[in-house]
């Protein structure tokens, strides 16, 4: 297999219109590559600048997830730090874990922040959602989001083996002028589900708000963690009961 190693956006691209496989998430790939076989060429965007930012507004994806620190929001720092093990997270990036992996770690964090996806195409870069990403699996450039006023994020014990671990993922964001905007996302199995509020009232007007939203079904358990998580925020916003 060749690897390409571009350095620029345009040299990535043109290794893409050759036919070279994106790279990211090959830790999850390498197994399958070994049954059915590797790619003639494949190409990596650890050497791409874009790919490799990290701010309090945008998140590249070579990123590996040991990089990641106080330079992002609270959400995606603490997201990033509890995927598997030191030695997953000193090889795993953010483009492998949200395009490449099933379990995504952190989209969670991704949809509260309410961000957006930069995806390289042979033809360009644009942007999208989410939900594109997650569904179509472009090659991811890099996260961008508008910074939140707090965060928070939190990932129940699990057994090893067993089903997921529940995650919930919190953001409260200035509402210029119009009130504060809640958003909430909750990992339940490999489901993600995700929601957001105006911020008017208190804090047991806003769980009432949210329970009327997808989020109404989730089962009691993540309740117990949404309930505690949401409260805090608006405290600590000053918007509590």
């Amino acid at each position: 297999m060749l690897l390409r190693l571009p350095t620029s956006v345009s040299e990535a691209r043109e290794y893409l219109a050759e036919g070279a496989v994106p790279i990211g998430g090959a830790s999850l790939l390498w197994a399958t590559w070994q049954r059915d076989g590797f790619p003639q060429a494949a190409v990596s965007l650890r050497e791409v600048p874009e790919a490799n930012v990290i701010g309090p507004r945008t998140l590249g994806a070579a990123v590996v997830l040991t990089r990641i620190d106080d330079r992002v929001p609270d959400v995606l720092r603490l997201a990033a730090g509890s995927v598997g093990t030191g030695a997953v997270r000193r090889t795993a990036t953010v483009g492998g874990n949200l395009v490449g992996s099933t379990l995504r770690c952190l989209l969670p964090a991704a949809l509260v922040l309410d961000a957006r996806a930069a995806v390289l195409e042979p033809g360009g870069v644009r942007e999208t959602d989410l939900a594109e990403l997650v569904a179509k699996r472009p090659v991811l450039l890099s996260l961008g989001w508008s910074a939140p006023v707090a965060s928070a994020y939190r990932k129940l014990p699990a057994e090893a083996g067993g089903p997921p671990p529940l995650v919930v993922a919190s953001a409260l964001h200035g509402g210029d002028g119009r009130g504060d905007r809640l958003l909430v996302a909750v990992r339940d199995g490999y489901d993600v589900l995700s929601a957001g509020t105006t911020v008017a009232t208190g804090a047991g007007q806003v769980l009432d708000a949210l329970r009327e939203t997808a989020l109404g079904d989730l089962p009691a358990a993540a309740w117990e963690v949404v309930t505690p998580q949401v409260t805090g925020l608006l405290e600590e916003r000053g918007a509590g009961d």
